[in-house]
């Protein structure tokens, strides 16, 4: 008897091709590329060399043959996968040694891994800090794991305007026994900072517990590369949970969860994505120490990205460009419509430029733009070229 085809069936239930074509129409299908080889300045996508500037590895790491050759001698050591969650047998040495390593980076008590920055913000909804009862306070702008992670924890979701501490204060002072305020230390598509701060002294005065999300503050920002609560003076006594990813600057993957022994220990106990996920490969754990150890020891990667990132700017000024102000490797370029967004990525990708377009929804509606970001690995020569192409492209009177 042959196979039945349910495709009519499925496309009338849940309209999959329809659902393709209306995207198509918006121009908001997004492509997934194929990249060649290794991450880099520059990347291979079949027959093309692009200068990369749509990458997260913020400090040129990803590929560095140090990270390598730790990555493999992990494998030697410890074999690939860690066959089992972290509570039965996945912990391995260099899953203790890691951790022990992000609580001394952050200046926190104690570490616990995850495999993604997803995974470890959703633990966040799924561990019982809050409950139906409760409240979860939100940044409107914040990334999406972060609104998954109230979503699923039941409790009521209030957010306020982006970056407006004085509302995210009232929101604060409300009387509810348990509340918990969630932001990200650097926007993602913005590239702007959280007050946080302010935040932390509302959380103070209200008993509120504070997370932040800092995976692209990481490395990046503060004398060590502690990130936004290092340059904030924050510790783990005004911001009790810091979340950060390894997939960024770092160069690897995965993510932690870092703060007092008391609330890591809770999160390890009753976090569902860490007790029902099996434990992040234990050689990449050996290479994330490695990579540490590396942003500790070389801050001139951190002051060659900030020399570059000022010259973007002052390039990008001098050439009327609507890039905003930002310190961080995220400039986002606002053009409005999907496919005015679409249309300039293309443009530069035809000059040897890779910036992929940012549309909603991950981005509010009428601000899809081009995520530029900034490492490193790049030369003044290099934004030179990008910044050269932009203002061919949105010279005034250029049609997009």
């Amino acid at each position: 008897m042959g196979a039945i085809d349910l495709s009519p069936l499925l496309e009338k239930s849940f309209r999959f091709r329809a659902a393709q074509s209306e995207l198509q129409t918006k121009s908001l299908l997004r492509e997934r590329l194929a990249v060649k080889g290794r991450q880099g300045r520059c990347v291979h996508i079949g027959s093309e060399t692009l200068l990369n500037f749509c990458s997260n590895d913020y400090l040129g790491l990803a590929a560095d043959p140090r990270l390598v050759r730790a990555l493999k001698t992990g494998v030697d050591i410890y074999g690939v996968g860690a066959g089992a969650s972290a509570l039965v047998c996945g912990r391995s040495r260099a899953h203790d040694e890691l951790e022990r390593a992000v609580a001394e980076f952050t200046g926190r008590d104690r570490a616990l891994l995850f495999c993604s920055g997803y995974m470890a913000n959703l633990a966040l909804g799924v561990s019982g800090l809050v409950g139906t009862r409760d409240l979860v306070i939100e940044d409107r702008l914040n990334h999406a794991s972060l609104i998954d992670a109230a979503r699923i924890s039941g409790a009521r979701l209030r957010r306020y305007p982006h970056c407006d501490h004085a509302t995210a204060a009232k929101l604060i002072r409300t009387d509810t026994k348990r509340k918990l305020v969630l932001t990200d230390g650097v926007f993602s598509m913005d590239g702007d900072i959280a007050p946080v701060a302010e935040l932390a002294q509302a959380c103070d005065e209200s008993g509120a517990l504070l997370a932040v999300d800092d995976a692209h503050g990481l490395g990046v920002l503060g004398n060590t590369g502690g990130g936004v609560l290092e340059v904030a003076g924050m510790d783990q006594y005004r911001v009790p949970l810091l979340v950060g990813t390894f997939g960024k600057a770092v160069g690897t993957a995965g993510a932690f969860i870092a703060g007092p022994d008391d609330i890591i220990e809770f999160l390890c106990q009753r976090a569902r994505t860490y007790m029902y996920s099996t434990a992040p490969p234990p050689a990449l754990a050996h290479a994330t120490r490695h990579a540490l150890e590396i942003i500790a020891a070389e801050p001139e990667r951190r002051t060659a990205l900030a020399n570059l990132i000022n010259y973007f700017h002052d390039g990008a000024a001098e050439l009327g460009l609507p890039v905003p102000e930002s310190d961080t490797p995220i400039q986002p370029l606002i053009l409005g419509r999907p496919s005015q967004a679409v249309n300039v990525s293309a443009r530069l990708r035809a000059a040897g430029i890779l910036v992929t377009p940012i549309r909603p929804p991950t981005v509010p509606a009428a601000t899809s733009r081009l995520r530029i970001t900034i490492t490193a690995a790049h030369t003044r020569e290099d934004l030179d070229h990008l910044l050269q192409q932009l203002a061919r492209l949105l010279k005034p009177g250029q049609r997009i």
